[in-house]
């Protein structure tokens, strides 16, 4: 039996006797030869599957190889590609890229297995030439639609003479900047080649997923406007809070800096999940639901999110309160062996999560790994539910009655973050929750009551470390944070 510890990790304390290792088995995936020969040319930025097996990946300059998992060889399908930073596999000859210009599609006509044909699908939005203009994505929806994200231009370097797109220089290097359009947008292309500009409000959306019910989220980095980094349940026509893309907000008018914090804050629409900086992320990248019914373990439906900065993949379970979708976080597989710059992730055909590394001259390593299910339940909090006065904890195993409905084993915290012009934000009235009663209302699920509950606050969440299974099975990960946007 392995001895109790205690050690503090990022700022999560990992108390108890379990290990991700004992029911997740780890594995690095050897990269082309000739990408390995280069430095750095092996991040990866873009992952998915082809219907034969085949995976198709893309790198950082520029290449996208396909890998036939069976026989573990590579081929260079297309290369040439400016800063691609996505994958949609359409069928066995066809996917879709973003690259820096355009939204791509890329054709193997002959079967050969190589791309013959480019085709641009979106170019309809600007470049000034600033280094931090990313484009993320794409995702696809059921109805054929397809999602990308533009990032805004950092005032660390300014924009090229010739610029695509009209200039705006009203934002022109403040701190994050849009000075053309769309930049900080989610923008639409539809089957018929439309493009549409969706919504706004981003700063550096790295990271675009669909959850099972076809609601789409985006996450979004700490920094100006950012009060920690945070996912979005994206709708259309919704402003998520970073002010430099208002500019291109249709009928606005004037310096979006200059208008008052408390009307900015009047028309966002707030996260539905938030990340707290340093303890859980500081670039969360992309959202990747369980769709594996099962086969990946007990979480079945829920949001697998990867983090740049740390060796880590979060997951999230949300739940929907008077109306609106918010809910929890919680670390998935810390460390042991995992990579930091966890940048896109991908399940394929055998159940397993495939994990590209990148890190853009930022935090983060290269390379490719992937995460195999065991088979054996880890014991873990599945999900963390709002009630009228308190929450429910539902556990992946059933429970020790009398040490689960001991209010001692759950300590609580809350607090918020500000929503201003400046560079991320402390945690701001900081205060201790007490837990009055913890009553067990099913074999896997305890309900907590608080002494006290206010909306629009993180309540963060420790397991002490004398919880456990009834078959004394202790928890993988002990803390969880959970934004109560409402209450119910």
């Amino acid at each position: 039996m392995k001895l109790l510890v205690q050690i503090s990790l990022l700022g999560i304390s990992t108390i108890g006797y379990a290990s991700i290792e004992e029911y997740y088995e780890l594995e690095t995936v050897q990269l082309p030869v000739e990408l390995a020969k280069v430095v750095n040319s092996t991040q990866v930025d873009g992952l998915d599957f082809f219907p034969d097996g085949r995976l198709a990946t893309c790198f950082v300059d520029g290449q996208v190889y396909t890998l036939n998992p069976k026989t573990r060889e590579w081929k260079l399908f297309a290369d040439g590609l400016h800063s691609p930073l996505g994958i949609v596999v359409l069928n066995n000859k066809e996917m879709v890229v973003c690259q820096r210009p355009e939204v791509s599609k890329l054709r193997d006509n002959d079967g050969d297995g190589v791309a013959d044909e480019f085709e641009v699908l979106s170019d309809d939005f600007g470049i000034s030439g600033n280094y931090h203009e990313f484009n993320f994505g794409p995702v696809r929806d059921g109805a054929g639609n397809f999602y990308f994200s533009l990032g805004t231009a950092s005032s660390g370097a300014g924009v090229r003479y010739e610029k695509r797109g009209l200039f705006n220089p009203l934002s022109y290097m403040d701190r994050m900047y849009a000075c053309v359009p769309y930049r900080g947008w989610v923008l639409k292309i539809t089957p018929d080649g439309k493009t549409i500009p969706w919504a706004s409000g981003f700063r550096t959306p790295n990271g675009l997923g669909f959850d099972l019910e076809g609601n789409l989220f985006v996450t979004d980095n700490q920094g100006d406007w950012v009060g920690t980094s945070k996912m979005h349940h994206v709708q259309q026509g919704k402003f998520y809070g970073h002010a430099g893309s208002l500019l291109w907000r249709e009928g606005w008018e004037g310096r979006p800096l200059d208008r008052p914090i408390p009307e900015l804050d009047a028309i966002r629409t707030k996260a539905a999940v938030l990340f707290p900086h340093g303890a859980m992320a500081n670039s969360p990248t992309q959202p990747l639901v369980d769709s594996t019914d099962g086969k990946f373990g007990p979480f079945a439906g829920q949001l697998f999110v990867g983090e740049m900065n740390k060796g880590r993949i979060m997951r999230v379970a949300l739940e929907r309160v008077r109306g609106g979708l918010q809910g929890m976080c919680i670390p998935f597989f810390d460390g042991s062996g995992l990579k930091r710059g966890n940048n896109r992730m991908v399940f394929g055909p055998d159940h397993s999560m495939w994990i590209g590394h990148s890190n853009h001259g930022w935090a983060g390593e290269k390379g490719l790994q992937k995460i195999r299910w065991k088979g054996k339940v880890p014991f873990e909090l599945k999900s963390m539910k709002l009630n009228k006065k308190g929450f429910d904890l539902d556990f992946t195993h059933t429970l020790d009655p009398k040490i689960a409905s001991n209010s001692s084993n759950y300590l609580l915290r809350r607090y918020y973050y500000s929503y201003h012009r400046g560079y991320g934000s402390p945690q701001r009235e900081v205060e201790t929750v007490r837990v009055v009663a913890a009553r067990q209302i099913n074999d896997t699920t305890i309900s907590i009551e608080l002494e006290s509950l206010k909306p629009d606050r993180l309540y963060e969440l420790k397991l002490s470390p004398g919880l456990c299974s009834i078959k004394g099975l202790k928890p993988v990960n002990t803390t969880a944070f959970y934004n109560a946007l409402q209450l119910r």
